[in-house]
């Protein structure tokens, strides 16, 4: 379901009346019982592993093919039509934004088995009006055939699942739902159901990468693409990028077989292993640039610390990022998921300070000194684990608990690296460690949220670092204005680019965010205007972002020119100050100036200047800077 109130049609005329949302809403406001002890997550449909969804996930993209159509009335005559191939489980349709000559339509359809969807693909041809590597893929158009007869086809066995599913929601209709809740904690469970991905987008990101491996698995049998990051974790929002790890090789740590003889011969490799992936990566991109349907402006950033591809598929609206032999994100990424399976408040709270950080300008979708979400979320998950009553726990302790209980099933799991598998083999692949921690922290997420922001509004940054593995801080190793270590490699900072600006900023925004919280809650809106914004809905307001104060009023900019405090100033362009003090002091410093001018040309003597004009300086209390650099 991509919204909590439509499941198959998204309805384009505006919302004027909430009473039907609040109706869709009573299911949200379920009282929260931490002292039940629900079954062990691998053994429920709904609560799965990290391994387990991702297997599920690949086989739905194998037994899926993807159609374009004119439009989604185009259905009926669809599903008829591959309705010959085998029996339709499920289908959904999306548009992507096009250019003159129209939106650009299609309708995935899964079928009941891997089998059904290949024959489905085979049966296509290739276009002789449309000139082109002629490769076949799951990706296909669906042309007009012969104009249909008067009886009326009877209606599909299986409806459209979605209409414009990969759509996001717009900003008006977010905050009508969130106006129309009943609380905050409402609020914030409503932004995470109506913005996460949902489940056509994490069909289109598997149906990305199995085109991926399928491209390759020709020379490369073994070949399997890793997704990780925001589209596997959990913590993905609609129209989020896919980052993938391919391995060549999934197997190479295997031992072989000592009773054949006969042995593949193998190229020789560079020495060096950086520029082998280097140039594994470029050959990559020109395959994916020449050969692959729909896949477009490939980049390549082979001087990366990382060195990275990436690109666009037009067909799926995505953008992909694809790197090799960088294991470290998939575990990190099993751990983010086990994290939001210990507990059914991590990924909302995660949602909620992620579009608050947006919404005030603390994270920005280029590279830069400013935090990122995945700093953000490990700021999140530190927080639920300092609780009196944590949340989550620490890594040690669930390391500690994975050692208490034996896993369930010894079926072998694929080694990405040494260090990491020996690390992810201590608890992340232990199924039972999913039922093995239960917070006793019965909090709300309102209560969470303020609790979040009054933390970290009073946390110190500037001598301490954050520890997920320890569950507590430490002293920081290094000068970084933000440390959070790494819990896959503990010497390295997952915050390294933030600067000292921003961490004030940063600093700075939760405390504003407090202070909206309490001003701007639910009585507030209900004692004045009927339409007065509250809750997240002032959290996230544009108009009260321009208010708050920033560290560039302090520190990146000054106030005005040094010129302007010894200039004469037309009365016509008087100077604006944002402060009646800086205009005082500013006043003096003229006046006190243009005295020692005055001696000067009468003549005193210049040690007597010297003093008078500390001394002045001195008692009005501004600092000037000659050489402050201007930004």
């Amino acid at each position: 379901m991509f919204h909590i109130y439509r499941s198959t049609a998204r309805s384009k005329r505006a919302v004027t009346g909430y009473g039907h949302i609040r109706r869709m809403l009573e299911s949200v406001r379920q009282p929260y019982r931490p002292h039940i002890y629900w079954p062990v997550r691998h053994c429920s449909a709904n609560l799965r592993t990290f391994d387990t969804m991702l297997s599920t996930r690949r086989a739905e993209a194998r037994k899926s093919i993807l159609v374009q159509v004119s439009s989604e009335r185009s259905y009926n005559e669809l599903y008829h039509y591959c309705s010959q191939f085998g029996t339709i489980e499920s289908s959904h349709h999306y548009r992507v934004d096009g250019d003159a000559d129209g939106d650009c339509h299609y309708i995935l359809l899964e079928f009941s088995s891997s089998a059904e969807a290949d024959v489905a693909m085979q049966s296509g041809v290739f276009s002789t009006e449309r000139p082109g590597v002629r490769a076949r893929s799951i990706f296909l158009w669906f042309r007009t055939g012969p104009k249909p007869k008067l009886i009326s086809q009877e209606e599909p066995k299986r409806p459209l699942a979605l209409i414009d599913g990969a759509k996001p929601i717009e900003e008006a209709e977010l905050n009508g739902l969130l106006s129309a809740a009943e609380s905050i904690n409402d609020q914030v469970t409503i932004l995470h159901r109506v913005t996460k991905l949902n489940d056509l987008g994490k069909r289109l990101r598997f149906l990305a990468v199995r085109q991926l491996e399928s491209s390759l698995q020709g020379m490369f049998p073994q070949a399997v693409a890793h997704p990780f990051g925001s589209s596997v974790n959990g913590y993905g929002r609609m129209g989020c990028d896919l980052d993938v790890i391919m391995d060549l090789d999934s197997r190479s740590g295997e031992p072989p077989d000592r009773n054949s003889r006969l042995v593949y011969h193998t190229k020789a490799t560079n020495p060096n292993e950086r520029t082998q992936v280097q140039r594994q990566l470029e050959s990559i991109g020109d395959v994916l640039q020449l050969f692959l349907p729909g896949v477009n402006s490939v980049r390549r950033i082979l001087k990366a610390r990382v060195p990275i591809v990436k690109y666009h598929h037009e067909h799926l609206d995505l953008e992909i990022d694809l790197t090799m032999n960088n294991t470290a994100g998939v575990y990190m990424s099993e751990l983010l998921y086990l994290f939001g399976q210990l507990d059914a408040r991590v990924r909302p709270l995660t949602f909620c300070v992620r579009r608050w950080a947006q919404a005030v300008g603390l994270t920005n979708h280029t590279p830069g000194y400013w935090i990122t979400n995945f700093s953000l979320t490990m700021l999140v998950m530190y927080f639920l684990q300092q609780l009196a009553r944590p949340v989550l726990p620490s890594i040690n302790r669930l390391i500690q608990l994975s050692a208490a209980c034996a896993p369930s099933t010894n079926t072998p799991v694929t080694r990405f690296g040494e260090g990491e598998a020996e690390w992810a083999y201590t608890f992340l692949k232990n199924p039972s460690i999913y039922g093995s921690f239960r917070s006793e922290n019965d909090a709300t997420l309102e209560q969470l949220l303020v609790q979040f922001f009054e933390f970290y509004s009073q946390f110190d940054f500037n001598q301490r670092a954050i520890s997920l593995n320890l569950g507590s801080t430490i002293l920081k190793p290094d000068h970084s204005p933000m440390y959070i270590v790494n819990p896959l490699e503990t010497v390295l900072n997952v915050s390294k680019n933030v600067n000292l600006e921003e961490t004030e900023l940063f600093r700075m925004q939760v405390r504003n965010a407090v202070w909206l919280l309490e001003a701007h809650g639910k009585e507030s809106a209900t004692a004045g205007a009927a339409n007065e914004p509250w809750g997240l809905v002032s959290l996230f307001g544009s108009a009260k972002q321009q208010e708050r104060i920033t560290p560039q009023m302090f520190f990146t900019k000054r106030m005005l020119n040094v010129k302007d405090i010894f200039d004469e100033v037309p009365a016509e362009e008087p100077t604006q100050y944002r402060n009646p003090a800086v205009k005082n002091q500013i006043a003096a410093i003229q006046r006190a100036t243009k005295a020692e001018l005055h001696k000067l040309g009468t003549g005193s003597t210049a040690s007597g200047n010297r003093m008078g004009t500390q001394s002045t300086m001195e008692g009005t209390g501004v600092k000037l800077k000659r050489n402050t650099k201007r930004r």
